[in-house]
């Protein structure tokens, strides 16, 4: 993370015990920084948002792949897809199952009820909804404080188990606009979080600047067709929660904006791995 603005930020330096911390955080590489170096193993342990997605399955495969230990951590919070929970079991068989080299670095998992954060929320994730867009812009299916409030749970697990890297999927590249996806919300919370436990944690977000084809291609880079015909066969990104119908891109509705986005991904995926083209798909950066 870079060092704290100066301004409302920089009389926190000068308290007793923060200052240790900040000097830490100036160390810590960016949002997204990490994400963007191959071919690097962090010799500490990582704990993984894991939801049961697409997302979350690459940025678990990004971390078996990059830290010498995993473990991973999950939310049921009422959400009305809460069919991808179900799914976190099968894919972390199969992970063990199929890539030999993970297995024994894939550790506990952890599941928290946030059943509260449903009863507060009123959105179309968490009630039977139409899903559409607020005069605010943005859809229906936000959930305020839904990431903020699972990188305070996950930090407050990895403090007790000794993980400082928390590892999440969060995009703003082609997402639904969602403001706690945001590379300034993140870092600002690895902040805030660094400085109220006293321990300095570090997020990583492998997807933050990648598009869905992006991704797809990422999946393919760490685990090949194999790895890719599981996030296809076993993950579950649908907001309806619809299992019944195996697309080329998945399990889904189809029509949902996660379905939409999970699709118009994968056909830019495929038509770039066809013969002929390239096989290095663009990886979206921040313009700022």
């Amino acid at each position: 993370m870079a060092p704290a603005d100066a301004g409302a930020d920089a009389p926190v330096a000068t308290r007793q015990g923060s200052a240790p911390i900040l000097a830490g955080l100036a160390m810590t590489p960016k949002i997204g920084q990490i994400s963007r170096m191959r071919g690097l193993t962090q010799p500490e342990p990582a704990l993984v948002l894991f939801s049961g997605g697409q997302d979350s399955t690459t940025c678990l495969a990004w971390a078996l792949d990059r830290f010498a230990a995993v473990e991973t951590i999950g939310f049921d919070y009422g959400q009305r897809h809460r069919v991808e929970l179900e799914c976190r079991g099968r894919i972390a068989a199969a992970l063990r199952r199929g890539f030999p080299q993970w297995r024994d670095k894939l550790g506990a998992d952890h599941l928290i009820d946030l059943a509260v954060l449903g009863q507060v929320s009123d959105t179309a994730l968490t009630r039977d909804s139409v899903i559409a867009f607020e005069e605010s812009g943005l859809p229906n299916t936000f959930v305020p404080g839904r990431n903020l409030l699972f990188f305070t749970f996950a930090a407050a697990v990895g403090y007790r188990r000794g993980l400082r890297h928390l590892v999440g999927g969060m995009c703003e590249t082609d997402y639904s606009g969602y403001p706690d996806c945001r590379d300034d919300t993140l870092k600002a919370l690895q902040a805030t979080l660094s400085l109220g436990m006293h321990h300095r944690f570090a997020i990583h977000t492998p997807l933050m600047w990648r598009d869905k084809a992006a991704t797809w291609e990422l999946a393919h880079d760490l685990g090949g067709e194999a790895l890719v015909g599981l996030i296809r066969e076993e993950t579950h990104s649908c907001y309806q929660g619809d299992r019944s119908e195996l697309h080329a891109w998945g399990y889904g509705c189809g029509a949902c904006p996660a379905c939409e986005l999970r699709r118009k991904g994968w056909e830019a995926f495929a038509k770039s791995r066809s013969p002929g083209a390239s096989r290095d798909p663009p990886v979206s950066r921040p313009t700022r």
